[in-house]
C-alpha cells in the first residue's frame, strides 16, 4: 500500500505538505500478490490509464514552482476546470499527486517518488540482481 510520510516543498513562498511514496510490495515476479497490495497497485496502474491523467502528471512534474493550481491546469489539457478537477482526484486517491486548498483554489503537487513506486514492483528479481 502507498502509505504517506511528510516532506516539505516549497511553492511560490509558501509551502506544500507532500506525503511521499513507499512501495506497497514486492516486485511482482518475486511472489504472488496479496488481495490488498493487488488493489493498491490496480487503483495506481488505473490512474495512469488516461492521456489526461498522463498529461496533468507531466504538467505536475515539470512544474518549475513544484505546485500548479487546478486553474492553470485547464488550459493546458483542454478540459473544463471540473473534468480537470475529477482527474486530479483520481490522481490523488492513487497516492500520485497530493492537494492543499487555498483560498477557493486547489494546488497540486506530485508525490516524490510515486511513479517510482509503481515501477518498482514491476522490476523482474533478475533485473534487480544485475
Amino acid at each position: 500500500m502507498l502509505t504517506a510520510g511528510m516532506v516539505v516543498g516549497v511553492v511560490v513562498g509558501k509551502l506544500l505538505d507532500q506525503p511521499s511514496a513507499v512501495a506497497c510490495c514486492a516486485p511482482i515476479q518475486a511472489s504472488a500478490l496479496g488481495d490488498a497490495d493487488a488493489r493498491t497497485l490496480a487503483r495506481g496502474f488505473a490512474a495512469l490509464g488516461d492521456p489526461v491523467r498522463l498529461r496533468l502528471l507531466s504538467l505536475l512534474a515539470t512544474s518549475t514552482d513544484g505546485a500548479v493550481c487546478v486553474c492553470d491546469l485547464v488550459g493546458p489539457v483542454g478540459k473544463s476546470q471540473p473534468t480537470v478537477s475529477h482527474h486530479l482526484k483520481i490522481l490523488r486517491e492513487a497516492g500520485l499527486v497530493t492537494a492543499q486548498k487555498r483560498g477557493t483554489n486547489n494546488w497540486y503537487a506530485i508525490v516524490p517518488g510515486g511513479l517510482d513506486a509503481l515501477r518498482g514492483v514491476l522490476n523482474s528479481p533478475m533485473a534487480l540482481a544485475h
